[in-house]
C-alpha cells in the first residue's frame, strides 16, 4: 500500500521548513538597497557646498597624484582624514567625473551597513529578526537620505557599527580562529574608522565598549582579545597616512588634532551650537516610518530593570551604544543633523527585535498603539507636503512649483490615504497588512523625492563651469567674486581665485597658497581686470550692479544661472 503520509508532517508532527539560505537574503537586501539609494543618483548637481567638496578634493587629487596632503581649491585642507576621499577618487577613476560615481560611496557603505546589521542579528537572534532589523534600517528616512548624499557620515556610521557589531559577536563567541578574526575585524574596522573622521572614529566605539564592560561587569568575556595582534593591524592600517602628512605638512597636527578635535567639540568656534536636545526630535522624525515602535523596542531590551542587568547584559548594549553617542554629540558645541547616524543601526536592532517579538505575541492589541504612532507620522507628513506646495509664497519660484506639484501632490495624498487605511486595517485586529500599507506610503514617497531632487537642489554653478571648462585656456585666470563656489571647481576640472573672499578654504595654514597671489582682497580685482590677460568673473547676480557702477569696470556676460552669472573682461 503506497504512503498517503503527508510529506510536511512526521509522526503527526509538522515539518519545520529549513530556513532560506544567507546568501538569498542577502541578495534581496542588496537588491533593495540598490533600488533605494542606487536609482538616479546621476540626476541632480552636486550640492554645494558639502557635496562638492567632497567630490572637488579626490579630483584634485587625480589631478596633483598626492593622495597625502588633502587640497581644496589647491589649497591644503584638514578637517578630515582621507578614506573618503581615496574612495571617491578610486571612483572617478574607475567610472569618470560625474554625480552618480560621486555619491555612488555612500550609497555602497549604506547597503554594506544594511548586511552587516543582518549578519550580527543573525547570528545573536535568528534569521527573522536580522531580517527585520536590515529591513528598518535600510528603508528608514534618515538612513535612506545620507545613503544618498555624499557625505563622509554614512561612511563614519557604517564603520564605528562595524567596530561595535565585531564586539558583540566576539565577546559571545568561545576563544579560537573565529573569535581571533571577528576581533581583527574590529581593529580593522576602528582603524578604517580613524581614517575616515579622525579620533572619533576610535573614541567612540571605545568608549561604548568600555562603558558596557564596566556597568555590567562582563571583564571576563573580554578575554582573550588578542591585543598585540590587533594594534599591529590597527597601527598598519592607521598609521602610515598619519606618519606621512605630518612629516609633510608641519602645521597639519595643531590644526588636525586641536582645532578639529578640541575646539570643535568645546567651543562654538565652527558656528554649528544647537541646544542639547538637538537630536532627539532629528531621531524621532529619522526613523520614519518605523517612529511607532521606538518605545516598545527601547522597553523590551531594559526588560528586567537595571537590577537584572547581569544577566541581562547583551541587551543592554545597544541602549549604551545609542545612550553614549547620544550624549557625546549633545554635549558638544558642534552639532549637525548627520552626527546622529551612528544611532540608527542599533535603533533599527532593537526595533526589528520588537517587531519580531509582536508578531510571536498574535495579539492585535499588542500592535495598535505603535502603529497608531507610525500612522500618525505619516499623516503629519502627507499634510505636510500638501502644505508646501499648495499655501501661498511657501515655494516662491513659479518655475520650480510647476515641476513639484505633479510630484508631490500624489505622494502627499499617499501619505494620508496609508495612514487612514492603516488605522482602519489596525483598527479590525488586522496589524501587519496595516504595517505593509505604511511601508508602501513611505516607498511612494521616497521615490517622489528622488523624482523632486533636481528641482529642489541648491542652485549652483555647473552650467556657468562647463563654459569655462569649454571656452578657457589652461592660462586663463576664473575668479570667484566674495565667495568660493566649490561645485564650480569641479564642474571646471580647475582650481580658481577668489576676490575678497576665502570662506571654508585654509589659506592661513598653507604658505604657497599665501604667496600665490590667487587669494586676492578687493583691491585686487581692478589691475587684472583692465589688464590685457583674460579674467573670467564668476559672482552673484545680485552683486554685479555694484560692480558695474565703477568706471573701470567693463564686462561681457557669458553666462547666467538662476543666481550667479559669468562676465569676462575681454569682448
Amino acid at each position: 500500500m503506497p504512503d498517503t503520509t503527508p510529506k510536511t508532517a512526521i509522526r503527526g508532527r509538522p515539518m519545520v521548513s529549513p530556513p532560506p539560505p544567507v546568501w538569498r537574503d542577502l541578495a534581496w537586501l542588496i537588491l533593495l538597497c540598490a533600488a533605494l539609494y542606487g536609482f538616479g543618483l546621476g540626476r541632480y548637481p552636486l550640492n554645494n557646498p558639502d557635496e562638492a567638496r567632497y567630490a572637488e578634493i579626490p579630483r584634485e587629487m587625480i589631478a596633483t597624484h598626492d593622495y597625502v596632503t588633502p587640497r581644496l581649491n589647491g589649497v591644503k585642507y584638514f578637517e578630515k582624514p582621507p578614506l573618503v576621499y581615496w574612495l571617491v577618487a578610486g571612483c572617478l577613476n574607475v567610472f569618470g567625473a560625474s554625480e552618480g560615481s560621486a555619491r555612488a560611496i555612500p550609497a555602497v557603505f549604506g547597503t554594506l551597513g544594511v548586511l552587516l546589521l543582518y549578519g550580527t542579528a543573525r547570528r545573536a537572534h535568528g534569521r527573522e529578526t536580522a531580517w527585520w532589523a536590515a529591513l528598518v534600517l535600510a528603508t528608514n528616512l534618515i538612513y535612506f537620505a545620507h545613503a544618498r548624499i555624499l557625505l563622509i557620515d554614512m561612511v563614519v556610521a557604517v564603520l564605528i557599527s562595524a567596530v561595535l557589531f565585531c564586539f558583540f559577536l566576539g565577546v559571545r563567541t568561545p576563544a579560537g580562529a573565529v573569535r581571533r578574526w571577528i576581533f581583527y575585524g574590529l581593529y580593522a574596522s576602528a582603524a578604517l574608522a580613524t581614517l575616515a573622521k579622525g579620533l572619533i572614529g576610535v573614541l567612540l566605539p571605545g568608549a561604548v565598549m568600555f562603558l558596557w564592560l564596566l556597568l555590567f561587569n562582563q571583564w571576563r568575556r573580554l578575554r582573550p582579545l588578542y591585543l598585540p595582534t590587533g594594534l599591529v593591524i590597527f597601527a598598519a592600517i592607521a598609521a602610515p597616512w598619519h606618519l606621512l602628512v605630518a612629516q609633510r605638512n608641519p602645521e597639519w597636527a595643531w590644526f588636525y588634532f586641536v582645532h578639529e578635535h578640541w575646539l570643535r567639540f568645546t567651543t562654538t568656534a565652527h558656528g554649528r551650537f544647537e541646544p542639547w536636545w538637538f537630536f532627539l526630535p532629528i531621531v524621532v522624525l529619522g526613523l520614519f516610518p518605523w517612529t511607532g515602535f521606538l518605545v516598545r523596542a527601547l522597553k523590551q531590551a531594559a526588560a528586567g530593570g537595571w537590577a537584572r542587568r547581569g544577566p541581562n547584559a547583551d541587551n543592554w548594549f545597544p541602549l549604551v551604544w545609542i545612550g553614549f553617542i547620544l550624549l557625546f554629540f549633545s554635549s558638544s558645541q558642534s552639532k549637525l543633523v548627520p552626527y546622529v547616524l551612528p544611532v540608527i543601526p542599533p535603533l533599527a536592532w532593537l526595533i526589528g527585535r520588537a517587531i519580531v517579538d509582536l508578531r510571536a505575541t498574535d495579539q492585535a492589541s499588542a500592535w495598535r498603539r505603535p502603529l497608531w504612532f507610525s500612522a500618525g507620522f505619516s499623516l503629519v507628513l502627507g499634510i505636510a507636503l500638501l502644505a508646501v506646495v499648495f499655501l501661498p509664497d511657501v515655494i516662491k519660484s513659479p518655475d520650480q512649483l510647476s515641476h513639484l506639484k505633479p510630484l508631490v501632490w500624489p505622494a502627499g495624498l499617499g501619505l494620508i490615504a496609508g495612514a487612514i487605511v492603516s488605522w482602519r486595517l489596525n483598527h479590525r485586529g488586522q496589524p501587519q497588512p496595516a504595517l505593509v500599507v505604511l511601508v508602501a506610503a513611505t516607498g511612494l514617497l521616497y521615490y517622489t523625492l528622488l523624482l523632486a531632487s533636481p528641482f529642489v537642489a541648491r542652485p549652483g554653478t555647473k552650467a556657468l563651469a562647463e563654459i569655462v571648462a569649454r571656452e578657457a585656456d589652461p592660462d586663463d585666470l576664473v575668479l570667484h567674486y566674495h565667495e568660493y563656489f566649490h561645485d564650480f571647481s569641479y564642474y571646471a576640472q580647475r582650481t580658481v581665485g577668489t576676490v575678497a573672499a576665502e570662506g571654508e578654504l585654509e589659506v592661513f595654514l598653507d604658505a604657497e597658497a599665501q604667496r600665490s597671489g590667487h587669494f586676492m582682497a578687493e583691491e585686487g580685482l581692478r589691475p587684472l581686470w583692465t589688464g590685457s590677460h583674460q579674467v573670467y568673473l564668476i559672482l552673484r547676480k545680485r552683486e554685479l550692479p555694484e560692480l558695474q557702477k565703477q568706471p573701470w569696470f567693463k564686462a561681457r556676460v557669458l553666462g547666467e544661472e538662476d543666481n550667479h552669472v559669468l562676465i569676462s573682461n575681454h569682448f
